[in-house]
């Protein structure tokens, strides 16, 4: 008898069981098999489908400047010393990156402590200082690197930007770019007497906009014929 009782309370309990699985809500319907099918064939376009887009590419450059480490001198502001070490600059957040010569990690410095970096490419020592406590015809947002290529009177400067440009492909009217990418552009000033910096272009109409009262000047300095036009500002500037 009480075997028989023990038979039915797990007969029951095992009905109460299944029938309680066959309810759940999450679990009827489609087969595990099918479930997976239809997963795979969720198309990034379906209307509430999650899947991986396959058009898209990735991601084009990067947000550093040289996209690896280069030995450099770096001064903070209040020191009198540099410290040498591997940097890149990242001109997306404004960060120097250094790698710790100690423990090989990687790490990253604001602008805001930075006096001046020397950074060697190609043999030749890249000189840049910051933004930041200098004036601008139009004021500057934030602090950023910029390339001294004329020191003293004059001073000439390249700013490297950044601009992230996103992939546009997914609407109706689209360019069908499949890859986000960064594009990196340059703006170049002129340190007037007034300590203020204005924008220019690399030809000398530029100049001559800037410095009217330098016309003859600009307009008879002969440029070689190897010159870049960065050199040819320079050139000319240096006869001010």
């Amino acid at each position: 008898m009480m075997k028989r009782f023990i038979f039915i309370f797990i007969s029951t309990l095992l009905l109460n069981t299944l029938y309680s699985q066959v309810n759940n809500p999450y679990r009827i319907g489609l087969t595990a098999e099918q479930n997976l099918n239809a997963i795979g064939n969720l198309s990034p376009t379906t209307p509430g489908g999650i899947g991986f887009d396959s058009r898209y590419e990735g991601v084009v450059g990067s947000s550093r400047l040289f996209d690896t480490l280069l030995p450099s001198l770096l001064n903070i502001k209040g020191q009198d010393y540099y410290l040498k070490l591997e940097t890149d600059i990242d001109l997306i957040k404004n960060t120097v990156i250094f790698l710790n010569p100690k423990t090989r990690k990687l790490n990253w410095i604001k602008t805001d402590i930075v006096n001046e970096l020397v950074i060697t490419e190609s043999g030749k020592e890249l000189i840049f200082r910051t933004t930041g406590g200098r004036n601008f015809e139009k004021p500057m947002k934030e602090d950023k690197f910029f390339q001294v290529l004329k020191d003293g009177p004059f001073q000439f400067i390249k700013m490297p930007l950044k601009d992230f440009i996103e992939a546009d492909y997914k609407g109706v009217y689209t360019s069908d770019r499949r890859y986000d990418e960064y594009k990196t552009q340059y703006k170049y000033f002129i340190l007037k007497p007034d300590s203020i910096y204005y924008q220019t272009r690399l030809n000398k109409k530029s100049l001559i906009k800037l410095f009217p009262e330098k016309k003859q000047i600009i307009n008879s300095t002969e440029i070689s014929s190897d010159s870049d036009d960065e050199m040819m500002i320079v050139s000319i500037l240096e006869k001010f």
